[in-house]
C-alpha cells in the first residue's frame, strides 16, 4: 500500500521527506527526531519496492520476449554510437541482425583497443557500467537480499571493507537511509576496517570483490595488535578497551571462524563476482568467514556487461543474462572449433550444457568484441538463459616451460589436490624460479589447509 501511496507524491515531496532528517536537527537543534527519522526510512523502503517493483516487471518483461528485447537494444546501440568504423552518432547503419553481424566482424579486446585509441578522447565513457543496468542490477540486488536476510539493510547493520563497493550502481542518497555504506572510494581501507570492528552488530560484510576481501582478512590478521590499540585509544570514536580485547581474543584462536567471532549476528557476505574469484570464496569460506552466506548482486563480465543475481538462496554464482543494453551476443566456445568462427547466437537460441563466450557491443563504439569471458548455460529463466562463469578464454600459463591453459591446468590442480587425504586448496600461483633455469623457469605454490589440525 505505501508503495502505491507514493507514486502520488510528487518527486520533489519526496525528496523533502528523505532529506529532511538531515536539515532539521539544525534547524531545530535539541528537538527529538525518532519520529522522523523512521518515517524518513519507510519512505526509503517504500521508494526501493517501488522502483524494484517497476525494475522486475521490466525485467520479466523483456526476458518474456528476449529477441525483440534484444533487436530494440541492438537499435539503441547503434543510434548512440560514433563507432571506429566511419558511422556518425546518429547516422543509418545496419539495422537488422544478419546486417549488422555481416557488417561487422568479430574483434578481440586489444584489437577494440587499438580501434578505439583515436576516438575515444572525445567520446569518454561516464562509468565502467551501462547506467540503466547498473540501477536495475543494484535495485533487483537490494531487493532480494532483503528478502532473504531483513535485518541486513537496517541503519548500522552492514559495513563495507574495501573502498570498492558491490553495487553496480551505489544509490547515492537512498543507500545511507538503509544503512547501507556511503559511496565507493572515498574512504581510507583501514579506517574501513577499523570502523567495522568497532561494531559488534553487524549483519552483512560488504567488500568490492572477494579477492579484495581476502586482502582484508590477512591483513587484520597482520595488523590485529595495531587495531586493537587504535580501538583502545578511541580512534574514530570513544575508547573501546572492551572491544579491543575481544578482537585480540578472537584473533588468538586462529583464522577459523573469525568474521563469527568478530560479528556473532553476522548473516551474509556481499561482493561483485567479477569472474575468477571461486578460488577466493572457498578460501574464505574454509576459514575466514566459515559458516556465512555469500551473495554477488551481479557478475561483472568484461567491458562493463552485467548478469544479474536475483535468488540468494540459489547456488551462488548463477546469473541471469539479460536481454537489455549493452547488446550481448554468445559465441560457441567448443574445444577444437577453428579461431575464425564467427557464428553466434541470440540468448534466447543458447542451449543448456553448452558453453559460449560473451560477445559485447555497446554505445561507445561498433565493435562486436569478444570479450574472452567464457559462461555455462545452466538453466533458463523465460527466454533466457541462467549461467555460470567457467573460465577467460586464452587465459595462458608457462608451467614449468609448458605453455598450458588456465582451465586445464586449475583442472590438473583441483584433480590432485583430491587425491591428497586431508587438504584443501585456498590459493595457488605461478612464480618465476631461479633455481630451475633455462626452460624449467616456473613452479607452482600451493597453499592448503588439513582439516585434522
Amino acid at each position: 500500500m505505501l508503495c502505491w501511496l507514493l507514486l502520488l507524491l510528487p518527486p520533489f515531496l519526496l525528496l523533502v521527506l528523505l532529506l529532511l532528517p538531515t536539515v532539521a536537527p539544525r534547524a531545530c537543534p535539541g528537538a527529538s527526531l525518532d519520529w522522523l527519522t523512521g518515517l524518513q526510512q519507510r519512505v526509503a523502503w517504500g521508494t526501493l519496492g517501488c522502483v524494484a517493483a517497476w525494475q522486475r516487471h521490466r525485467l520479466e518483461h523483456s526476458t518474456r520476449h528476449a529477441s525483440c528485447s534484444q533487436q530494440q537494444a541492438l537499435a539503441w546501440c547503434l543510434r548512440g554510437a560514433p563507432g571506429p568504423r566511419g558511422h556518425p552518432r546518429g547516422s543509418t547503419g545496419p539495422t537488422d541482425m544478419r546486417t549488422f553481424r555481416n557488417h561487422l566482424p568479430l574483434t578481440t579486446a586489444s584489437q577494440a583497443q587499438e580501434e578505439e585509441s583515436g576516438w575515444q578522447e572525445q567520446h569518454p565513457t561516464s562509468s565502467q557500467y551501462p547506467r540503466e543496468a547498473a540501477l536495475q542490477a543494484t535495485v533487483l540486488g537490494l531487493a532480494a537480499l532483503s528478502k532473504a536476510y531483513p535485518a541486513v539493510l537496517a541503519p548500522g547493520a552492514t559495513a563495507r571493507l574495501t573502498p570498492t563497493s558491490p553495487w553496480p550502481r551505489p544509490l547515492l542518497w537512498l543507500g545511507p537511509i538503509l544503512g547501507l555504506a556511503g559511496p565507493p572510494g572515498a574512504e581510507d581501507p583501514q579506517a574501513l576496517l577499523l570502523a567495522a570492528l568497532r561494531s559488534p552488530g553487524l549483519r552483512a560484510l560488504e567488500a568490492g570483490t572477494a579477492t579484495e576481501l581476502l586482502d582484508v582478512f590477512t591483513g587484520l590478521e597482520a595488523h590485529g595488535e595495531e587495531l586493537a590499540r587504535a580501538i583502545a585509544a578511541g580512534h574514530l570514536g570513544a575508547p573501546l578497551p572492551g572491544r579491543a580485547a575481544e578482537l585480540q581474543a578472537a584473533l588468538e584462536q586462529g583464522p577459523r571462524g573469525l568474521a563469527l567471532r568478530l560479528w556473532p549476528q553476522l548473516q551474509v557476505v556481499v561482493t561483485l563476482d567479477a569472474g575468477g574469484q571461486a578460488e577466493a570464496v572457498a578460501a574464505l569460506r574454509a576459514l575466514w568467514c566459515q559458516g556465512l552466506a555469500f551473495f554477488s548482486p551481479a557478475f561483472a563480465a568484461t567491458g562493463g556487461a552485467l548478469a544479474l543475481s536475483l535468488w540468494p538462496d540459489q547456488p551462488q554464482g548463477i546469473y541471469l543474462l539479460a536481454p537489455g543494453a549493452p547488446f550481448l551476443e554468445l559465441l560457441p566456445a567448443k574445444e577444437g572449433a577453428p579461431e575464425d568462427d564467427s557464428h553466434t547466437l541470440l540468448l534466447a537460441e543458447a542451449q543448456q550444457g553448452e558453453e559460449y563466450e560473451l560477445v559485447l557491443t555497446d554505445c561507445a563504439c561498433l565493435t562486436r568484441c569478444r570479450l574472452g569471458d567464457v559462461v555455462l548455460v545452466v538453466g533458463t529463466h523465460n527466454q533466457c538463459p541462467l549461467v555460470r562463469f567457467v573460465y577467460r578464454q586464452a587465459q595462458t600459463l608457462s608451467v614449468r616451460g609448458e605453455v598450458t591453459s588456465e582451465r586445464l591446468f586449475s583442472k590438473a590442480l583441483h584433480r590432485a589436490v583430491a587425491q591428497w587425504p586431508g587438504a584443501q586448496l585456498l590459493d595457488h600461483c605461478c612464480v618465476e624460479s631461479g633455481v630451475l633455469g633455462g626452460r624449467l623457469s616456473s613452479w607452482v605454490c600451493l597453499s592448503s589447509q588439513f582439516s585434522g589440525g
